[in-house]
């Protein structure tokens, strides 16, 4: 949705309502100063909106993982190694036009014989496995840590207090969103009634004269939305979007008394594991968080469809575990260990959540991860915060004690090189933030062979799980935490200061942001690589 036309709509309605390739093969350069980089002054184009994670900041003055470059002057034609990627998320389109040749199959398992034919606990685990069964909404892990009537728990108050300032938040959002839709309703009204059609232009709108004061506040409705070639009933369809998601929010994520779980397992219970099944699709169409993260990491290179991942060479493992809410620490934890058991690489983790009652059930796993040679790439967060000081979980250490040495939390930037570059979402921190990357409106797959641009740190880690992908298919030899130092070490050092949280006020430079103090760039790594 764009945010500019609720928030254009907001003032006007308060002002009219109520006031594996060879060393020696390598024969590239590392970008390394890029002090007298350009800002980019021009709005992208739509080409460039589309795949601008994957340009490069020297040659298109536009701050992506250059994954273009490192294609045409590294890879070339070289062949490298399958690389399996676990994406724990919410349900993946397996079936997409730009996804369904580079699922991965257990080889070890007949497909829906009723049978665990590889021993590893889960039957018919063919493309992956799904921890959450037939759910999709649930509750936020605080208000579970209410619901549960633990006034012991040091946390609990902390908790309570949210929940009710939260909760007014977003009443008083809904209101508000609902008097835009039906402000803008009136005026699209207005002027479908003025032209005898619905599909006015802009151009058409700006062309009237009048002097009625109704027809003269619905052509500034129009003004305001910024509709382009559409009508306003398509931002009364926005606003609607946005409205199920409020609601969403109010009758289950915020529900004392809702519970979407259906599995029939004890979540306080690590041990009673098996439960769930191997349908690891969306359970509806809403259900598209998993498919876009695929997507940036694997979709099909240039073969004509929507979009382009960053790696070739890769297997997605699909691994339902996140639903519409906070996801459990007992599926995070096991779904982590289920990748690791059945040879993943990378696996990419696109979510997060302030409270975890089993914390360090989670920080065991990422530990195994490591212990088995696994990257963990994690999602940094979106609620504009340190977290150095805010708690961020899943994390890799207690009081920055590292229990892991695979593990990246991945910031978010926007394609705007310069002040603006940070997403005014991102959250970031010197010690447990490790890079940031292209995260702000990234285009990618949608469910139903759709396609579509989306914002969120959780866009953000899957581009850096397919540099990791890129650097261990071409030099398979380096170890899981040599390719998390390639990666910290080769991105680009930003030297300016940026705006943090959005928040005009708080200006930092970017080195303080992240433990790196670098973008990562795709190019740069695949040379350290090499040199490795």
């Amino acid at each position: 949705m764009k945010l500019s036309r609720l928030f254009l709509a907001s003032v006007f309605i308060a002002t009219v309502f109520y006031g594996c390739g060879s060393t020696a093969s390598v024969i590239a350069t590392p970008v390394e100063n890029i002090d007298a980089i350009p800002l980019k002054v021009s709005e992208l184009t739509e080409a460039e909106k589309k795949h601008w994670g994957h340009l490069d900041l020297i040659k298109d003055t536009i701050p992506g993982m250059s994954v273009d470059r490192a294609y045409q002057e590294i890879i070339k034609n070289k062949k490298g190694k399958k690389v399996i990627v676990a994406v724990i998320d919410s349900g993946i389109d397996i079936d997409h036009e730009d996804l369904n040749e580079v699922i991965w199959t257990n080889k070890d398992e007949i497909p829906n014989n009723g049978i665990d034919d590889d021993n590893n606990g889960y039957v018919d685990d063919i493309h992956g496995w799904n921890f959450l069964g037939d759910a999709y909404d649930e509750q936020l892990e605080y208000v579970r840590l209410i619901a549960s009537g633990e006034t012991s728990n040091p946390r609990y108050n902390e908790a309570v207090a949210l929940l009710e300032k939260e909760t007014q938040k977003y009443l008083g959002t809904k209101t508000r969103y609902e008097q835009i839709a039906q402000a803008i309703k009136n005026a699209d009204d207005i002027l479908t009634k003025h032209f005898g059609k619905s599909d006015y232009t802009i151009d058409e709108v700006k062309a009237i004269k009048t002097e009625d004061q109704a027809l003269s506040q619905a052509i500034q409705m129009a003004k305001n939305m910024d509709i382009n070639e559409s009508s306003l009933s398509e931002a009364i369809e926005e606003i609607n979007e946005a409205l199920v998601s409020i609601n969403e929010r109010l009758n289950y994520h915020f529900n004392k008394d809702f519970s979407g779980r259906t599995t029939g397992d004890d979540i306080n219970d690590l041990s009673d594991t098996g439960y769930g099944n191997p349908n690891v699709k969306p359970v509806k169409k809403a259900e598209s968080h998993g498919t876009h993260v695929a997507g940036i990491i694997a979709a099909v290179r240039n073969n004509g469809l929507g979009a382009n991942g960053v790696a070739n060479n890769v297997e997605i493992m699909a691994i339902r575990a996140v639903p519409n809410g906070d996801e459990y620490d007992k599926d995070v934890a096991l779904a982590i260990r289920y990748a690791v058991d059945n040879g993943a690489h990378i696996i990419n983790g696109s979510f997060g959540k302030s409270f975890s009652p089993h914390a360090n059930w989670v920080r065991d796993a990422i530990k195994y991860a490591s212990d088995n040679d696994v990257i963990f790439v994690h999602a940094a967060g979106n609620s504009s915060e340190d977290i150095d000081v805010a708690p961020n979980f899943p994390d890799d250490n207690v009081d920055f004690v590292e229990v892991s040495n695979t593990y990246i939390r991945v910031g978010s930037l926007t394609s705007r090189y310069g002040s603006k570059m940070v997403s005014s979402f991102s959250n970031y921190g010197k010690r447990n933030v490790d890079v940031f990357a292209p995260g702000s409106a990234v285009y990618s797959t949608f469910p139903e062979n759709e396609y579509k641009s989306i914002s969120g740190t959780s866009m953000a880690a899957p581009g850096v799980a397919g540099v990791a992908a890129l650097i261990r298919s071409y030099y398979p030899k380096l170890s899981a935490a040599q390719v998390k130092q390639v990666i910290l070490d080769s991105g680009l050092a930003v030297k300016t200061k940026v705006i943090v949280g959005g928040d005009t006020n708080n200006v930092k430079p970017f080195a303080d942001l992240s433990k790196s103090s670098k973008m990562v760039n795709a190019y740069n790594a695949l040379i350290m690589a090499s040199k490795l």
